[in-house]
């Protein structure tokens, strides 16, 4: 006897199993089971929250770099500090004194950031207050 529902229970299942099959073919999936969907929407999401800001931030820093002039504090990659003395024709290598005495050349995308920026943006800041 347990045997005999045990082979009905099994076919039973069975049978739904297979008609749940044959529904979800004739069915198409919803809009977000389509894997190309999905996959577009994850670089979307990467696109908005890691390449967008990267690229913000580097027109930034070009823009920063393409306004160097002489007598700007800046500091370096490495974290040197010191002042431009001079920029070279070509535009890309900068000159800058670290002390009394010592000049040393860089490539213009070793500078880090302009101080006396920094220090003139914070002053303008202050006057608004």
């Amino acid at each position: 006897m347990k045997l005999s529902a045990l082979i009905v229970t099994l076919s039973s299942i069975a049978a739904f199993a297979q008609e749940a099959a044959e529904q979800a073919e004739q069915q198409p999936g919803g809009l977000l089971g389509s894997p190309i969907i999905m996959m577009v929407l994850i670089f979307g999401v990467m696109w908005l929250f890691f390449i967008r800001p990267q690229s913000k931030e580097r027109k930034k820093m070009d823009e920063m770099r393409k306004a160097l002039k002489k007598g700007d504090r800046v500091m370096t990659s490495a974290g040197i500090l010191g002042t431009v003395t001079n920029i070279d024709e070509t535009g890309t290598t900068v000159t800058v004194r670290t002390g009394s005495t010592t000049f040393i050349d860089f490539d213009k995308q070793a500078i880090l950031r302009v101080i006396n920026a920094e220090v003139k943006a914070e002053e303008k800041k202050d006057e608004k207050k």
